[in-house]
Order: structure tokens, then sequence, then C-alpha cells
């Protein structure tokens, strides 16, 4: 059993899966770093605001006797957007590394037709010119 777990855990596919897996998620952490560091601010220069701070008060909360507010409640729209440029940036960066890699590989040759052998009937006639010798 711990034979046949090594074989699988060493085929080359599953390999290549773990290398992407840990890959993507530096690349996210890169990524994520850009909007929130870069695109978020230059959008909050448009607005005037800080992007990820873009959010609307659902309900108010009220005084704890710490003089604390408790109980707000936000739609903090936002760290969605920003989380959604995050994932459409990523999305983007796939699809052009799968369609680079695609090109990448060969064409494969159309496989070689197989020799034209003779026709059924012509195996026939020759069986039968056979049996008559």
């Amino acid at each position: 059993m711990l034979k046949e777990f090594k074989e699988f855990a060493m085929k080359g596919n599953l390999v290549d899966i773990a290398v992407g897996f840990v890959m993507g998620a530096a690349f996210n952490k890169v990524v994520s770093s850009f909007t929130g560091g870069i695109v978020s601010p230059l959008i909050g220069l448009l607005f005037d605001t800080n992007f990820k701070d873009l959010r609307i008060k659902l309900k108010d909360g009220v005084a704890d006797e710490t003089g604390k507010i408790v109980g707000e409640v936000y739609l903090e729209h936002g760290q969605f957007l920003t989380n959604l440029l995050d994932f459409i940036i990523v999305a983007f960066v796939m699809f052009m590394i799968v369609k680079g890699v695609n090109k990448l590989k060969k064409k494969e040759a159309p496989a070689p037709e197989e020799p034209a052998g003779p026709t059924q009937e012509e195996l026939l006639s020759e069986i039968r010119d056979l049996l008559k010798k």
C-alpha cells in the first residue's frame, strides 16, 4: 500500500498540481498587494476616499457602559470590489498563461494513414486463384 501511495504521489500530474497551487497562492499575494497598494489608492484619488474603506452603514449601534459603540452593521462593498478586482486580474493572467502554453505546445502531427491494403474483393480473388491451382 505504501508503494502504491508513493507511485501515486510521484506522478507528474500530481506534482505539477502541487507546484501550481503553491505558485498560485504566492501570485495571489502579489496581485492582492498590487490592487491594495497601487490600484485602490489610485481609484481612491478619483473618489476622494480610501477605496477599501467604502461601506454603507445598515444599522446604527448603541453605546455600551464604556462608551464604545457596538452593534453597528456595515455593507463593505469596497472590500468586495477590491477582491473582485483581484479575481479578475488573476483570472486574466491565468488565461494568458494557458493561452501561451497552448501556443508553445508542439502541434501533434496527424497520424500517418495506414497503407492501403488489398480490398476484400482482391483478397477473395487471390484465394480463389490459389484454390484453382
